[in-house]
């Protein structure tokens, strides 16, 4: 067998994903043990079926041959609008581009950021896939730790600093933010906001805003980066039907931006994905025919089961919840058991049969934390917290 690609071979940089956890509680689900996972952040009600007929229609009507590339222009002026409406600024058709889901979304941004050894930043804690996806473009990942201590917001002086250290290594290019946050439930404020903004305009990076929670704020607003000043037109925003609508297996997603960089990331489609089927692309514009007040009916559950988590940590001292502003995570400090995510997360799958992600498979900035994913009914959520913080107070407690 010939040797592969550096490129591909260094995704993972030669070290676990992240994912180990989360994969040993499905075998066991799989195997019949009564876990209760709160491990990844998928939805506990499927697509609503009237978008599946929509689908289904658009199927047996006979669009199931190559759609436009780039996004019908029914789809992408309504992805448009719907931007503009959020964001305030003027956004046309043509400075969208539909994408294979909103992770597709993130390599094709970096790709149109980054050069093979360029520096690309991005924000610890992170998705898990963030420095696999800017190394599967060939460039440099480099984190820049957000603290607890700080609500996990990125400090402005942080971000200049790496800025800076990246030119030293090759050209610093981008910046990955991602808001509201997963893992951590942060939502940016104005003044973070506004920082990253200065240091994309003084460094001359690209932004690239993974927005794909834009839906789930519990706290304040939303607001894109790409409306504050000098911004448009180094932005690239990443949104998603995944999260808003729980269509996570339909895998629609889009990428916002420039309309240069539209049009060089549709030559980049063109020789890659060739888009996504038509009747999927039809559905996808029924659901944001919707409205807001469908994708309000979809968040509603996780703004619900976040008063759960503020409720059940409300008798406890031995579990601390990390600002829960958005998104369909609670990040849980129980640094006060005396063990890493990593080993609490063990504990608590093998005694308790509860599946949770470590914090540190989010980065260094999330040790000594949990994700919990709401993502199970409320009753049982309800239980599995009341269970997490029984055993963090049992390894808590004096000898």
């Amino acid at each position: 067998m010939s040797t592969l690609s550096a490129t591909l071979s260094s995704i993972t940089a030669g070290g676990p994903d992240g994912w180990d956890l989360h994969r040993r509680a499905m075998r066991m689900i799989a195997a019949g043990e009564p876990v209760i996972p709160l491990s990844i952040g998928e939805h506990d009600i499927r697509t609503d079926p009237a978008i599946l007929a929509a689908m289904d229609a658009a199927a047996r009507g006979g669009r199931t041959g190559y759609a436009e590339i780039a996004g019908t222009p029914a789809l992408r002026a309504e992805i448009a609008a719907r931007v503009q409406a959020q964001s305030g600024v003027v956004t046309t058709p043509a400075n969208v581009i539909v994408m294979p889901g909103g992770q597709a979304g993130l390599f094709a941004a970096h790709r149109a950021a980054c050069d093979p050894g360029d520096v690309a930043l991005y924000v610890d804690p992170y998705y898990a896939t963030y420095p696999g996806t800017i190394r599967a473009v060939g460039a440099q990942p480099r984190s820049v730790i957000a603290a607890a201590e700080a609500g996990f917001q990125p400090a402005e002086d942080d971000l200049r600093q790496a800025a800076q250290a990246g030119a030293s290594q090759g050209r610093t290019r981008s910046l990955l933010i991602n808001s509201p946050n997963n893992p951590t439930g942060a939502l940016y404020s104005r003044a973070t906001l506004e920082g990253i903004a200065r240091v994309c305009r003084e460094a001359d990076l690209w932004l690239i805003s993974d927005e794909v929670y834009d839906t789930q704020v519990w706290e304040g607003a939303h607001l894109s980066p790409r409306a504050l000043p000098g911004m448009a037109e180094r932005t690239l925003v990443v949104g998603s039907l995944s999260k808003s609508h729980a269509m996570t297996g339909s895998r629609v997603g889009w990428i916002v931006g420039p309309e240069a960089a539209i049009a060089a990331l549709d030559a980049l489609a063109t020789h890659t994905t060739y888009g996504i089927p038509g009747y999927i692309q039809d559905a996808a514009l029924f659901a944001l025919q919707q409205g807001a007040g469908f994708e309000a009916g979809i968040a509603e559950p996780f703004r619900r089961r976040r008063a759960i988590v503020e409720r059940v940590l409300a008798r406890t001292t031995s579990v601390r919840a990390a600002p829960m502003r958005g998104a369909m995570y609670a990040m849980l400090d129980i640094r006060a058991t005396g063990l890493s995510g990593e080993a609490f997360g063990r504990r608590l799958l093998d005694e308790e049969r509860i599946a949770v992600m470590p914090g540190e498979s989010f980065g260094t900035a999330g040790a000594g934390h949990v994700r919990v994913a709401l993502t199970v009914d409320d009753a049982r959520l309800d239980e599995a917290l009341s269970r997490l913080v029984a055993l963090a107070e049992r390894l808590a407690a004096p000898a």
